[in-house]
């Protein structure tokens, strides 16, 4: 869960700032694999199978989160919007 300390938050929204907010589906998923990379090659330690299930499980965490924060409510108000489906 991205529940991290404030002060972390701080720097790290720092560079979010910088990040256009209408990036295309390919230029969005081009900066997260370039910022996958560098982790997989730089910061931890080294290529590894350990790092790469690392990554994943983040990616999986974070697929997870957004899910559960972002789309499941979102689907909940259409359910109520427009009828369930079952």
């Amino acid at each position: 869960m991205p529940y991290i300390d404030s002060d972390q938050r701080s720097d790290l929204d720092k560079i979010v700032s910088l990040t256009p907010p209408d990036l295309l589906s390919g230029e969005l998923n081009y900066l997260i694999t370039k910022i996958l990379m560098k982790q997989y090659n730089e910061g931890m330690s080294g290529p590894s199978y350990i790092s790469i299930l690392k990554i994943l499980g983040t990616l999986e965490a974070v697929k997870l989160e957004f899910y559960r924060r972002v789309a499941a409510p979102y689907e909940a108000a259409k359910c109520m919007d427009n009828g369930d489906v079952f």
